[in-house]
C-alpha cells in the first residue's frame, strides 16, 4: 500500500527561480572548467566540464518542461501535459549514459599516453566547481522528491559535486607525486559513477513512460479487496496507470451481483472510498456489468 512521504511544498515560482540560478551558475563553470582544462592538459577537468554542460542542458530542460506541465489539459492533451517532465527526465538520464561512456572512451586513451597536466590549474578549478556542483545540489535537493524530472537533476548535479572530489585529488596527486596516469583514471571512476546513477533511476521513469502498474501498490491485494466488497461478483480488464509520480488511475470492469443491481450507485461509491482511503487511487473509471450479461473468462488484466 502506498506510504505517505512527507515532501516540502515549493511554490512554482520559487522552483522556477532556483533552476534558473543554478542554470546561470552551471554555464559559468561549465566555460571555466573547458578554458582551464585546456590550458592545464587535464582530461577530467574537460569531463567535469561536459559533465557540468549536461548539466546545464539538462537544466534547461527541465525548466521547459516544469513550465509546459502547467498548462491545463486541452482538446489536444486531454490528459494535460504534465507527462512533460517524465520525457524530459528520460532525456537526462540518457544523456548521462551516452556521457558517462564517452568519458570511459576518452580515459582509455589516455591512459595508454598520459599526457603532462598542471595540477594547480585542476586544483583550483575543481575547488571552484565543488562550490558551484554543491551549491546547485542545495537548490534542487527539497524539490526532487516530488519530481521524477527533478530528480534527475539532482543526481546529475550529485554526480558533478562527486567527480569535482575527484578532480582535486587527482590535481593533488599529480602535484606532489607526478602521478599523470592518475587523471585519465579519475575520469573513468567518473564516468562509472555517472553509469550507475543513469541505469539506477532510468528504470523507473521508462516505467512511467510504458504505463506500468505503480510499484507500491500490491495490485493483487487491491483486487481481493474491491471482490470483497459486498456485491461484487468479481473484476477483471483491470488497468493501472500513473499520469505522473503522485497520481495513479485504475479503470477496471465490475460484476455486481444480482440481487445488488438495484443499489449499484452505493457499490460504485463503496469501492471509490476503498481505492482512495487504503491505496491512495484517486481516480478511477469503473464500468459495471450485469452477471446475466457479463463477460465470461475475461482476463484480468488487459483488454482479452
Amino acid at each position: 500500500m502506498p506510504h505517505d512521504e512527507g515532501h516540502v511544498h515549493i511554490d512554482p515560482a520559487s522552483g522556477d527561480r532556483r533552476v534558473a540560478v543554478a542554470i546561470w551558475a552551471n554555464g559559468i563553470l561549465t566555460v571555466a572548467q573547458i578554458v582551464g582544462g585546456i590550458i592545464s592538459g587535464s582530461l577530467a577537468l574537460i569531463a567535469d566540464a561536459i559533465h557540468n554542460f549536461s548539466d546545464m542542458a539538462s537544466l534547461v530542460i527541465a525548466f521547459g518542461a516544469r513550465k509546459i506541465s502547467r498548462r491545463p489539459a486541452d482538446g489536444q492533451m486531454t490528459f494535460g501535459y504534465q507527462r512533460i517532465e517524465i520525457v524530459a527526465a528520460l532525456i537526462n538520464y540518457t544523456t548521462l549514459i551516452v556521457i558517462g561512456l564517452y568519458l570511459i572512451y576518452e580515459g582509455a586513451m589516455r591512459m595508454i599516453d598520459p599526457p603532462e597536466v598542471l595540477g594547480w590549474w585542476v586544483v583550483i578549478l575543481g575547488s571552484v566547481a565543488l562550490f558551484i556542483d554543491t551549491l546547485t545540489a542545495m537548490l534542487t535537493y527539497s524539490m526532487q522528491k516530488g519530481s521524477v524530472n527533478i530528480r534527475a537533476l539532482f543526481l546529475h548535479n550529485l554526480s558533478d559535486a562527486l567527480s569535482s572530489v575527484a578532480v582535486i585529488v587527482g590535481g593533488t596527486l599529480i602535484l606532489l607525486f607526478d602521478i599523470r596516469w592518475v587523471d585519465p583514471a579519475i575520469t573513468i571512476g567518473i564516468a562509472l559513477y555517472i553509469l550507475y546513477l543513469a541505469f539506477t533511476e532510468i528504470g523507473g521513469t521508462i516505467r512511467l513512460l510504458m504505463l506500468a502498474s505503480p510499484p507500491k501498490i500490491e495490485i493483487e491485494e487491491m483486487i481481493r479487496v474491491v471482490v470483497s466488497v459486498p456485491g461484487v461478483d468479481d473484476m477483471h480488464r483491470v488497468h493501472f496507470w500513473q499520469i505522473d509520480e503522485k497520481r495513479v488511475s485504475v479503470d477496471a470492469h465490475i460484476v455486481v451481483a444480482r440481487d445488488h443491481w438495484d443499489r449499484m450507485e452505493a457499490v460504485k461509491g463503496e469501492i471509490k472510498r476503498m481505492l482512495a482511503a487504503e491505496f491512495g487511487i484517486s481516480h478511477s473509471t469503473l464500468e459495471f456489468e450485469h452477471p446475466d450479461h457479463a463477460h465470461r473468462d475475461a482476463a484480468i488484466f488487459g483488454q482479452e
